[in-house]
């Protein structure tokens, strides 16, 4: 599979980039879905495809969409490569104003990740993902950002949720910069349902003597 920036991750080390995630409070015990390892890999395409045997080489094109339990993954063409023992290595394009969109669950109850970028490359064996392009990872909780991060190139491990971060001339910041925002605790906290609100006893009503 080709790799277009190929580059170590050196403008910012994934030991900065980790050391950031940690300071904000990301819990560590805290994994991507884990239930979607058993799941099975699922590709719907608006065009059509071709499918190679002898290479085990599949092409789609036109509105792609590749799920695997809750990973959802949109994008333009995804190239899809099946290895002898199995794996999958998917490489996925997005076009001008629709980049490649990736999305799922963590295991902490209504987060999740989601991500965009030109390019995408998904490893099943290592469960990685490869952000290459303009680049944005988002940590969500509902519909609320707690934490996003951008740069030329975004590697994110599923199974230990690491990420890894490059900047460059593809970077969607100014001067190829890498750029972290971490949301307040106050402002992603849900507030306490009324119902939490403990209610205060109200003494019985004297009965008139008889």
């Amino acid at each position: 599979m080709p790799k277009p920036l190929a580059s170590p991750f050196r403008q910012l080390s994934a030991a900065l980039a980790l050391a950031l995630l940690a300071a904000a409070g990301l819990p560590e015990q805290a994994q991507a879905e884990k239930a979607d390892r058993d799941k099975a890999l699922n590709i719907v395409s608006e065009k059509g495809g071709v499918y190679d045997a002898v290479k085990q080489h599949t092409e789609f094109n036109g509105d792609v969409i590749l799920s695997k339990g809750s990973m959802l993954l949109r994008a333009e063409t995804l190239s899809l490569r099946e290895t002898r023992d199995g794996y999958i290595l998917a490489s996925a394009v997005g076009k001008a104003g629709q980049p490649v969109s990736f999305r799922q669950a963590r295991d902490v109850p209504g987060e999740s990740i989601e991500g965009v970028a030109g390019q995408l490359e998904y490893d099943s064996r290592s469960d990685t993902v490869r952000f290459i392009g303009a680049a944005t990872v988002r940590q969500m909780r509902g519909t609320t950002v707690l934490r996003e991060v951008s740069g030329a190139l975004l590697v994110y491990e599923n199974r230990s949720e690491r990420l890894s971060i490059e900047g460059g001339q593809a970077s969607p910041n100014p001067r190829g910069s890498v750029r972290m925002t971490i949301m307040p605790r106050s402002a992603t906290e849900p507030s306490a349902p009324a119902s939490a609100v403990p209610l205060q006893a109200v003494p019985p009503v004297p009965r008139n003597p008889s």
